[in-house]
């Protein structure tokens, strides 16, 4: 009876500190995909940066922004679509 007592002791003692560690195990486990996702993020992000650089590439992101060059004109075509369709 005495050994089963401290047996229970034992697991009771131990119970706070294995849960623990595996918590924290799938906490470090979260926090590694994260890691990962945002390594992968910043190397898309460099990339865009390096493509951004060259000059047709930002006249082709300004253009789709909507901005123009000093002395141009910006004109909106709208029912691009339709009149697809129609013709």
């Amino acid at each position: 009876m005495l050994a089963a007592a401290g047996l229970v002791l034992v697991a009771f003692l131990y119970w706070k500190p294995t849960q623990t560690y595996l918590h924290t195990n799938r906490r470090l486990q979260e926090r590694t995909a994260e890691v990962r996702g945002l390594r992968e993020e910043k190397a898309r992000l460099q990339q865009r940066i390096a493509q951004a650089g060259t000059r047709s590439q930002l006249v082709r992101e300004a253009r789709r922004l909507g901005l123009v060059k000093p002395g141009e004109q910006l004109f909106i075509v709208r029912g691009i679509s339709n009149w697809r369709k129609h013709h």
